[in-house]
This record gives structure tokens, sequence and C-alpha cells, in this order.
């Protein structure tokens, strides 16, 4: 049928006026890729029966008439085909995560993309994306190749132009006018709504996400904690190895640690661990989570503008004395190490590459890199003391699948596609649990290699921001953080230490008191300045895990 109706149009060319072209390109754009949206409406709505079809049939007309209303003040008969295809093609392949994964397109979400680098955006690539794609992007732009939009004179455009402009005004104006008592409540509860209407999504978080890369551009570096200095006892004072695990993707709720049914920490529940049950994020992505959690500032407080150009927890450790290291297997520190002196990233690394496949690779490859790291220091004899990042792949979608090695295969049946909105639940479930047994397997790893170590040590873990997995209709992340699921938020976080740790049995069992208390990534920057001893003045105490041991250790 599709193959008749191509064929006839593609010997019959269609010749419109320039009015109807925008029209009918509106309709198209306000129409089958906003399902989700017209279904959210739906459901948020006080109607029932016809009166909500009703509805949902009037917010199409009014998203329709107000394209119509922007491709007639913007559209031209020369221009007019090069920038339909454009929103065609904007619309179509975002519309797919909008509609298929719950996504929602904001500012957060653009930087997100922007930061990715080509791996991960290859696991977003599925067949059923190939096919929406087709049916939303190549068969439209196929139709209006056909098209032919009819010369006219200038003044019969200008008037046409004009008279619907002040149609769609009032058509516009009527319907809010109509149904304003339903649209003012559902538009200010929830505000995200507005995320899922393509294009107009990505127009308008993409121009904000442009606006504030130009704010930030050559900014003058801020200095920060230029007072930083090591204040310890001649035993607190001896070098010793302090580890960060950043964790990726990695949701509190599926650590058997946090109370799990499956048992998804078989490692580190063996260890002499301190596990807090309630964490919780900055953000819900990386690009968001990672530099709050080193800025300095707490999520409430966070600037993003700031600390893209002001010094870190890793510039103040570094100003103090340690020899700071970032070792990396995700897709960069997102600016946060961008002064240290070293970072490593043993995925470009010949020596590594057993870990990996196509340019991704397992997180083994961060325990290699460690080890190798560790002989480099002869450790023995270690002069400077060490702060060392290591950024996991961790448990990132879609394609939870790849970040496992075939041992760890153990909940079954898996999800072996990143197409997991078709998955079952069950076995899409299981392959995320995967993903939290290896890493259980890295953390555990790091903390046998860390006791072989002569000198004393500890290794901090928490995760980014944790993961949608279908609940609500809603996969991977970055809701926006006010209407974010728990899933996205409650994030798993640990610490251990060594026994030559600087009152090491004192720390453990005052922290051990507080494993049910709410902590979350506002913690990190002053909790590792006091792990580390550094004293200075934008270090706020009541923050300081520590705080509450004072006196006891």
């Amino acid at each position: 049928m599709i193959f008749i109706m191509l064929t006839f149009i593609s010997r019959n060319r269609i010749s419109l006026s320039l009015a109807v072209f925008n029209g009918l390109v509106a309709c198209w754009l306000a129409g089958f890729t906003n399902l989700s949206f017209y279904r959210n409406m739906s459901q948020l709505s006080s109607y029932q029966g016809i009166g909500n079809y009703f509805f949902v049939f009037m917010t199409f007309v009014l998203l329709s008439t107000f394209y119509f209303f922007v491709l007639q003040l913007l559209n031209w008969r020369k221009t007019a085909k090069t920038l339909s295809i454009l929103l065609i093609v904007i619309t179509g392949m975002t519309s797919y995560f909008v509609n298929q994964l719950g996504v929602e397109i904001s500012p957060s979400q653009i930087e997100n993309v922007a930061q990715t680098d080509l791996h991960e955006t290859l696991d977003l690539l599925s067949l059923p994306f190939l096919f929406w794609c087709i049916v939303t992007v190549v068969l439209p732009i196929f139709i209006l190749c056909f098209i032919q939009i009819r010369q006219e004179s200038f003044k019969k455009v200008a008037l046409t132009k004009l008279a619907s402009l002040v149609v769609a005004l009032a058509v516009m104006g009527g319907g809010l006018f109509s149904f304003y008592g339903q649209y003012a409540p559902i538009f200010r509860e929830h505000r995200q709504l507005k995320s899922q209407i393509s294009p107009m999504n990505v127009l308008s978080s993409g121009t904000s996400y442009i606006r504030k890369q130009f704010k930030h551009t050559n900014k003058k570096l801020v200095p920060y904690g230029l007072d930083a200095h090591v204040v310890a006892t001649a035993a607190q004072s001896k070098p010793k190895i302090l580890v960060v695990v950043v964790g990726e993707t990695a949701r509190a709720q599926n650590f058997s640690l946090d109370g799990y049914g499956k048992e998804t920490n078989p490692e580190l529940s063996k260890l002499d661990i301190i596990n807090f049950n309630n964490a919780s994020s900055c953000g819900t992505q990386t690009s968001v989570s990672v530099p709050c959690m080193f800025s300095g500032m707490p999520r409430k407080d966070y600037d993003e503008g700031l600390a893209s150009h002001r010094e870190g927890l890793l510039d103040i450790a570094q100003r103090a004395g340690y020899q700071v290291t970032w070792i990396d297997n995700n897709s960069g520190c997102k600016g946060t190490c961008t002064r240290i002196k070293n970072y490593i990233s043993p995925k470009d690394d010949p020596r590594y590459q057993k870990w990996c496949d196509n340019g991704e690779c397992r997180d083994g490859i961060l325990i290699d890199a460690l080890t190798d790291y560790l002989k480099t220091l002869d450790v023995g004899h270690l002069k400077q003391s060490q702060l060392i990042v290591l950024h996991q792949m961790g448990s990132h979608g879609p394609a939870y699948y790849k970040r496992y090695p075939p041992e760890f295969k153990k909940f079954t049946p898996t999800c072996e596609t990143n197409n997991i909105q078709n998955c079952d639940h069950a076995a899409l479930i299981n392959t995320y649990d995967n993903t939290i047994l290896y890493t259980d397997h890295i953390l555990a790893s790091t903390i046998g290699l860390l006791k072989q170590q002569p000198v004393a040590t500890s290794m901090l873990y928490l995760s980014d921001h944790g993961e949608s997995t279908g609940e609500s209709g809603l996969y991977l992340h970055g809701t926006p953080y006010m209407v974010a699921p728990k899933e996205q938020t409650h994030i798993p976080m640990l610490f251990w230490f060594s026994q030559q740790w600087p009152e090491q049995s004192q720390i453990d069992q005052c922290l051990s008191r507080y494993e049910d208390s709410a902590w979350s990534q506002d913690n990190l920057f002053p909790t590792v300045l006091g792990l580390l001893n550094i004293q200075t003045q934008v270090l706020d105490e009541k923050l300081n895990m520590l705080t509450s041991c004072k006196g006891q250790i």
C-alpha cells in the first residue's frame, strides 16, 4: 500500500500554496510524534469519556496552530522545504526516545548528549529506532520532495500570511481561553510536559544549552581554597592513598547491601565496609552530578556556570600537596580534572585492550590500570600522598548486557539488546542486576588491591546517579531533578579503610552508627578533605561526615 502511494506521488507532483504546505507540515510536527505528550495530557485532564477525547483533540489543534503560526512567519517559497526537512529530522529522531523510553528533552539532556562519546551514542541505536526514523523522517521527507509549492505574487503571499497569522492567533487565543481551567493547573504542576513536545523541546532546550555555553566560554578561572594546607599529627601525615570510585548509573534499590532481595553484592558483603543506605545524588546525569560533587557547592546552591570555571576538590587537594590522578573508563571527567597533572585513559592504551570491544571497555580495565599505576609509585617508599579517582562505565545503559563479562551473567534470562523498552521487564532487571554484580566485583577487587599496599589506604564509592528501568514508563536517566523518581536519585555509597589508616577503628565505629542517616553527594567534598587532613576556610564542617566523630578520633 505504501509502495503504491509513493509510486503515485512520484508520478504526480502535488502543487500546493505556501500556506497549505505550512499547514500540512505543522500538523505532522504536532501529530503522531507527540503521542506520549497527548497520552499524559489525557491522564491529567479532569474530563472523562468524549470530553477527554475532545480536550486532547483541541490540544492537537492548538499545537498545530502554533507550529503553523511559526512556519508562516519563517517559511518562504525557496526556504520552506529546507526548514521543514530540518524540523522533521529533529522531530523524528528525538521523538523516539520521548515516546519509547520516556526521556524528557531538557537543556541538561542536550548537555548530556553533547558531552557523551561516540560509543555511548551508538549504544542508543537499534532496529526499532531505525524503523521509527524511516516512518517519521524518511517517508515524510520523500513525500515533501514531490510536493511543488506554487509560485505566487509577493502581494498575495504577504496578504495570505497576514490573514492566516490573525486567524492562527484567534484560534490559539480562543482555545487557550476555553480550556484555561485545564491547561493552567496541568502545566503549572507538570512543567516537564513541555520537554515532551517535539520539536519544540529540542529547539528550546538546545537554544538554552548553546546560550549557556557562550555565557561560560573564556571565563577567568576562579581560585578556590587558596589557604588549603595539611594539618595532621605525625601519624596522620605519613603518605597514604585514598581512592574515590565514581560509579555510573548504579541505583541503591538494586544493591543487596541496601536491602535488595537478590544477592548483588556477594563480595562486598564479606568485607569490613561502611555502607550508607540513604544517599542521594546531586543530579540525574553525569554532566551535572560529577561536577557538582567535586565543586564544593551543595545541590540546592549548585551553580553550573560557576563550577565550570572555579577550582574544586581536586585542585585543592593538589595545592595542599597531594598527587591527584584521574583514571577514566567513561566519557571524561566533565571538567573536574582539567587542571590536575595526571589523567590516565587506559581504554586508549594497547596494554589493556583485552577489556575492550569496539572502543567500549569493561571496568576490569580500571583494576589493571590502577595496579600498574601503583607499581610506578614504588609504594613501599611512597614520598607523596595520593588521591586517585576511578571513573567507571558501571551500569551505563541502554546496552546493559555489554557492561559485564560472561562469568557475571548470574541472573537470567537477560535482555541482550539496547532496545530495552521491548524486553521482558524481568529480563531487563536481571541484566541490570548483573551490572551491579560486576560493580560489586570491581569494588571488592579495588579493596583487595589496596589491602596489599604497605601504606594506609582507603576507598570511597558513590554512584553519579541512578537509573529508571521501566518504572512508570521511564527508562534511563536525566529526568529533571524536581520530578525525578527515586530510582534516578537514590544512589549507593560506601567507605572502606585499611587497618593502617589513622584512627581506622574509631572512624569505622563512629560512621557505622550513621549508616541509616540521610547523606548525599554534598558530603563528598568536605569529607574527602577531612580524610586527607586538609584544612581550608571553604570546608563546610557541617557537611563533613567526620564531624559527628569529633572527640572520638
